[in-house]
């Protein structure tokens, strides 16, 4: 290597260590604090049993589930994505600068477009990544550095209401709190309306939330989104097992729990279950607990709500978060919300 490449190289490093800062909020509370995997254990002890979705999300199911948005089933993220790139542009418009906060951002591939959007306006352009697995967040910010030079990015490795209880005045003249991705169909009603609530928080009066929400449609058409044919659904399902294993001290053997998922067309919602092929006793030393499945027996881990627009508008107007504007794919099955806050 020539010395000006390396110089070069030096200077590139040194340019992303100065817009990059991370903060690990899982990691500043240890694991003996009474509350962590609490959730947990109220889970596994109640009937029937059930977990929490963060689960799914350490490396390995950040890994899972990036795979999980290119498998040809999946409709969700190619329709969401197909959106956003016809509509980033009115989006940034409608904004003007703001920072961008994102919930879930995983490997930030759909933030990219909207970055590409205010850029382009010529924006400054400052990100706050938020996500439960802290490699996957280290990895995108970096490379997002690399791609984009007057970036700023600050991310923070946690749970949503950790991160949005600890946000920062912003340096820009707005906020957009991006939750797209569909995952807030994981939250059941009630939670919904709490985490609206932690959305207001974050907000000053006249800033932004854009909220991708998954909508009403054929069974046939949802549950092979959710039951591909390459197995990486279950996979990533399973993979909750493994990650209490290593943060709990368990002894789940995956190979006795099989994937279960459907659409139940009561509630309108996917349902992903795990379900014990056998009579078994496991074990979560650090929670001290030891849970007793019957054989069949299951624990729901993911439900994915699907919504009509109309009624989540609704919702959200009567919480103070106005959609500004609506935008769907031709096929009415995704919708994409640009709201405002306006009365906290």
């Amino acid at each position: 290597m020539s010395v000006s490449k390396a110089v070069s190289n030096q200077s590139s490093q040194n340019s992303i260590e100065k817009r990059l800062q991370i903060q690990r909020l899982v990691e500043a509370t240890p694991i003996v604090a009474p509350n962590i995997g609490s959730d947990v254990v109220k889970g596994l002890t109640q009937i029937p049993k059930s977990l929490p979705p963060s689960y799914f999300y350490n490396d390995r199911g950040s890994e899972l589930f990036e795979q999980i948005c290119n498998l040809p089933e999946y409709y969700l993220t190619r329709t969401e994505t197909a959106i956003l790139q016809q509509y980033a542009s009115e989006i940034a418009i409608m904004t003007g600068a703001c920072e961008l906060v994102e919930l879930g951002s995983g490997s930030s591939t759909k933030t990219r477009i909207l970055l590409d959007a205010y850029q382009q306006l010529g924006y400054p352009l400052r990100y706050i990544p938020i996500d439960v697995s802290a490699g996957i967040l280290e990895s995108s910010a970096k490379q997002l550095l690399v791609d984009y030079l007057s970036l700023q990015v600050c991310a923070m490795a946690g749970t949503y209401e950790l991160a949005l209880a600890q946000l920062l005045v912003t340096q820009l003249p707005s906020r957009m709190v991006c939750f797209i991705g569909s995952t807030l169909g994981n939250l059941k009603p009630q939670e919904c309306d709490v985490f609206f609530s932690q959305i207001i928080d974050a907000l000053q009066v006249g800033e932004y939330f854009l909220l991708g929400v998954d909508l009403h449609k054929p069974k046939d058409i949802l549950e092979p989104a959710y039951n591909d044919n390459q197995g990486i659904t279950a996979a990533f399902n399973l993979n909750m097992l493994e990650h209490l294993n290593q943060r709990f001290e368990g002894d789940f053997d995956t190979a006795q729990f099989e994937h279960w998922a459907f659409y139940n067309e009561t509630e309108h919602q996917i349902e992903m279950h795990l379900r014990s092929l056998r009579s078994q006793t496991v074990e979560l030393r650090a929670l001290n607990l030891k849970i007793n499945f019957a054989a069949g027996e299951t624990i729901l881990t993911e439900i994915s709500r699907k919504f009509d627009l109309n009624t989540i508008k609704q919702q959200l107007t009567a919480k103070g978060l106005v959609p500004l504007q609506v935008w769907t794919d031709t096929n009415q099955w995704f919708g994409l919300l640009l709201c405002q806050l306006q009365t906290a």
